[in-house]
């Protein structure tokens, strides 16, 4: 069971994620504007968060910043539109997932159960004992295990799916990836839908890595490949 905050100002759109969510073991609570969902996780802690854009009182961007300044709960972001620009300004300030409405509930479930698996994976890696794994090339660092990236000796900040996408091609150096491969191991699940969302990713990845961009290779009509 996890808890999950859905934030909306739709209540017919709440009431029936709420009701999937519950259906599926899950335990809900709710908000109907960014700024009740701010106030709301002052005082309690999710392990997912589905967040609206345009809202009144607090737009879901702007609520995402503050929250994230006091917790790292991954988000799951709802749009009515699909411009690449929201998508790119979302996973900027990283959200985990980016869906456009309309939307099915059936979908929304599965992208929040992929989110936790992922999420949860990603903790026990973060607890176990395992060995500090660095990679250089050229002026390239990247600290696999303290997630940290450096460009010629200054760090880089880039949004949580930048560093998944890069250490996946890392640890996958000289292989060619299809599209499909990377989205199910980095998203976590067979994507479906809009799988723009990769190419928004590369090309955030492309220009946090500067110079270092020509290590990830085009595969026209396949994937890519990153050179190591």
């Amino acid at each position: 069971m996890a808890k999950l905050l859905i934030c909306d100002d739709e209540s017919g759109l709440r009431a029936v994620l709420k009701r999937y969510a519950i259906f599926e073991g899950h335990e809900v609570t709710e908000a109907a504007d960014g700024m009740e969902a701010v106030e709301i996780c002052k005082n309690k802690s999710f392990d997912i968060i589905i967040m609206d854009i345009m809202m009144p009182e607090l737009d879901g961007f702007s609520a995402v910043k503050k929250i994230r300044e006091t917790a790292d709960t991954p988000v799951l972001m709802l749009s009515a539109r699909g411009e690449e620009y929201d998508k790119v300004l979302g996973f900027e300030i990283g959200v985990d997932d980016y869906v456009v409405k309309p939307f099915s509930s059936k979908e929304i479930m599965m992208r929040i159960s992929a989110i936790l698996r992922r999420t949860q994976k990603s903790s026990e890696v973060n607890n176990s004992d395992i060995k500090h794994t660095i990679f250089r090339k050229e002026g390239l660092e990247a600290d696999l295990t303290a997630y940290k990236v450096s460009i010629d000796g200054i760090p880089v900040n880039m949004a949580p799916k930048e560093y998944d996408l890069l250490f996946f091609f890392i640890r996958n150096k000289n292989i060619a990836l299809p599209r499909d491969k990377i989205l199910s191991e980095v998203w976590g699940f067979d994507y479906f839908g809009d799988d723009r969302t990769l190419d928004t990713h590369i090309k955030l990845l492309r220009k946090s890595l500067g110079p270092y961009a020509k290590f990830i290779i085009t595969l026209r009509g396949l994937g890519y490949r990153f050179e190591g």
